[in-house]
């Protein structure tokens, strides 16, 4: 037994993380998990909008850790907008920079690692399983960018990569680890059942950064605003309704069902709010500097997702800064907004 080690687990709540955890556990190493919240999650954002069905997002539950396991969860979306929006290596599919990211979760990792005293860090990474951040070359870099050289293992791959500290000490059983390569889950799934790990989430599509749409909302907002001037709301509206661009400088998001509507509702202050009120309806807003024309268009939007989408009148009413006024529009036709939709959802 080593219960004098102490490892940093770098968990997610996927399966690879959780095998990894697991794995290092079975040694006798006591164990601290470390949870990274960045705010791009699916289920975080269904959850917060209130929906019943949010676990659709992420059809199975986290997988719950022994309860000899604590667990540390570490909010750092602020800081990581920083490294979104100048990413060094680049992006993957979407918007996703997987290198920089796991740079910056691992240098996060080797602080609270030297904050207590722990021994080493280890990770969920399969060797060739992802594309951009989990080829060797890369594994190499963000070992020796987040000044864990030495002292990072993967225990699912660690007989396909050099051997590291805790194996060299012997405080880590080389032989009993795995030598598990490229994207087939066969051996994971094998590894779940041999340590009774039962539910998991299902791989990828849980982050808006590897997601289509969000990717070219994003990249509307780094053309029209700029990357150094974006703040929170910028990127938490991303994620929300539909988008359509005015003009450079105006931009309307508008609610596809009640959790959306309530959410947009939280950033009224300092943009047109508009709600159809003749009709069950969206609510909308108009960021950016608006001309009178341009939210009556977005009302017309508006008009075009209510129940009276068929009628020739519907009534929106818009609230800016105290003022407000309503506006008896014609729902617009699709094919006078579809030009303007920035990005859309299959499910659309």
């Amino acid at each position: 037994m080593n219960e004098t080690i102490h490892a940093i687990a770098l968990h997610s709540g996927g399966l690879d993380s959780t095998l990894a955890l697991a794995v290092i556990r079975a040694q006798g190493i006591r164990v601290t998990a470390l949870k990274f919240t960045i705010g791009f999650g699916f289920p975080e954002y269904h959850q917060a909008l209130g929906e019943p069905d949010a676990g659709r997002w992420n059809p199975h539950p986290q997988v719950m850790l022994p309860s000899d396991v604590p667990v540390v969860k570490l909010d750092v979306a602020e800081e990581f907008r920083k490294v979104l929006v100048h990413p060094r290596h680049g992006y993957g599919s979407g918007v996703n920079p997987c290198i920089d990211c796991k740079i910056f979760m691992f240098r996060k990792a080797k602080a609270y690692l030297e904050e207590q005293g722990a021994d080493f860090a280890f990770s969920g990474e399969v060797l060739g399983q992802r594309p951009m951040s989990q080829h060797r070359r890369a594994l190499d870099e963000i070992e020796k960018e987040s000044g864990l050289t030495g002292i990072l293992l993967r225990p699912l791959s660690a007989k396909l990569l050099p051997p590291t500290i805790p194996e060299q000490r012997g405080w880590v059983d080389r032989e009993s680890l795995y030598g598990i390569s490229g994207r087939s889950r066969k051996e994971q799934l094998r590894l779940a059942a041999e340590f009774g790990i039962r539910e998991f989430p299902q791989p990828a599509g849980g982050c808006f950064l590897t997601d289509k749409v969000f990717a070219e909302r994003l990249q509307d907002l780094f053309a029209h605003k700029g990357r150094d001037t974006l703040v929170s709301t910028d990127l938490e509206l991303l994620k929300t309704g539909r988008h359509f661009r005015l003009s450079p400088v105006a931009k309307a998001v508008v609610g596809r069902r009640r959790g959306e509507n309530e959410f947009l509702g939280r950033f009224r202050e300092g943009r047109t709010f508009l709600r159809v009120v003749s009709h069950p309806g969206p609510t909308a807003i108009l960021d950016g500097s608006a001309t009178p024309e341009e939210v009556e268009k977005v009302a017309r939007i508006a008009a075009r997702y209510s129940d009276g989408w068929k009628e020739g009148r519907v009534v929106v009413r818009w609230e800016r800064n105290g003022e407000q006024g309503d506006l008896p529009v014609e729902p617009c036709q699709d094919d006078e907004i579809a030009f303007l939709r920035i990005g859309k959802s299959r499910s659309e």
